[in-house]
């Protein structure tokens, strides 16, 4: 079985041999929105069968290979490009899920480079039609409160898209921007003018009720869960959530056996027997404790916890390989936590788009 960081030898474009990692599951990415403006060089590479990549920490490049990816995950603002790409995954038999941010902060003016509140809902609709649904995970992320925005405009915000999504998505993510713990969002807004009010548990107490009647009420019936948050809000149903998510994976792809063995999950099928006039279901077979039912004779057990262990306290993703650069995203939302600043992101556009078929996603 493939290891998390296995590492084979690869050809580079150039002719020259490297080494480069070699990931079961691709996140793409929690760092830049590769779906928004780098899908043709995404999709490129995924065919030429590796990119490459730069720590962010030490500078230092090296190579993902796409040899053994079984799973992509995918981030986005304005996912509409895939669109014109899933066909290809499809013939891989590559699976995919898209988390989705589907924010509305147009009228004031935070998220200034995504299209309009319609289209993006338009966008998601289209996603689910192509992609099932399930697929594509509705996330309001983050939730920010300023001079500008109370919890009851966010909740305002959040019915509006929800009634729109009620048959397209089956759960709902979001975080409480925690502005103070992260020094780039922090200096973004500040720069930008934005009078930022951070949120106290009693206002996420606040929130979360609030927003759990509204589900119920409202009939949306989600899944609620948070992103990356310490607070505890079982009390409302809402869950922490696994954004790189086994589970979602082995509901998706339980017929890839490389993917359920890197996993470790064991995949069961039972046959029914027929009862007898006697002994009426006395054969029929035990489901184990703690199994996850795929149909009424299909269901599996994970024989292992795969979180992520380098990814922030409160995170439940399972490990995978992300291939984003930070300050590679021209949406430039006044709240970035990605971008030092519009200036180097825009600075990495241009690059970008005048070599769009180099390796790494700057450009040479």
């Amino acid at each position: 079985m493939t290891k998390p960081t296995s590492k084979i030898k690869i050809t580079l474009d150039s002719g020259v041999s490297a080494e480069a990692q070699a990931p079961i599951i691709v996140s793409a990415s929690r760092s830049t929105d590769i779906p928004a403006f780098y899908a043709d060089w995404f999709f490129e590479r995924l065919k030429r069968g590796y990119s490459a990549w730069t720590n962010p920490f030490n500078g230092i490049t090296s190579y993902v290979s796409y040899s053994n990816t079984r799973f992509i995950v995918f981030w986005s603002k304005n996912p509409r490009p895939l669109l014109n790409h899933l066909d290809y995954l499809f013939e891989r038999n590559i699976g995919c899920y898209i988390q989705y941010t589907l924010n509305d902060y147009e009228q004031e003016g935070l998220e200034k480079g995504v299209p309009p509140v319609w289209q993006r809902i338009e966008t998601f609709k289209m996603l689910v039609n192509k992609l099932g649904k399930g697929r594509v995970i509705w996330r309001f992320d983050p939730m920010i409160i300023t001079d500008k925005i109370s919890i009851e405009d966010l909740l305002r915000k959040v019915q509006n898209i929800g009634d729109q999504l009620r048959d397209y998505t089956e759960k709902l993510v979001f975080s409480f921007a925690d502005i103070i713990s992260y020094h780039k969002v922090k200096a973004n807004l500040e720069k930008n003018g934005i009078n930022y009010i951070e949120w106290d548990e009693a206002m996420m107490n606040e929130f979360a009720e609030k927003l759990s009647v509204m589900n119920r009420e409202r009939g949306w019936n989600f899944q609620l869960a948070t992103c990356g948050e310490k607070i505890d809000i079982d009390t409302y149903g809402i869950k922490h959530n696994r954004c790189i998510d086994d589970d979602l994976m082995i509901r998706f792809a339980y017929r890839d056996k490389e993917l359920m063995d890197f996993l470790k999950v064991e995949v069961n099928v039972v046959q029914p027997s027929a009862p007898s006039m006697f002994e009426e279901f006395e054969d029929q077979p035990l489901i184990p404790d703690g199994a996850i039912m795929l149909t009424p004779y299909t269901y599996v057990v994970k024989q292992k916890k795969n979180k992520d262990k380098g990814q922030r306290q409160y995170c439940g993703c399972i490990i995978s390989k992300d291939i984003g650069q930070y300050n590679t995203c021209p949406h430039l939302c006044e709240y970035c936590y990605a971008n030092t600043s519009k200036e180097t992101a825009l600075e990495n556009w241009e690059r970008y788009n005048k070599n769009r078929h180099f390796d790494i996603i700057m450009g040479q």
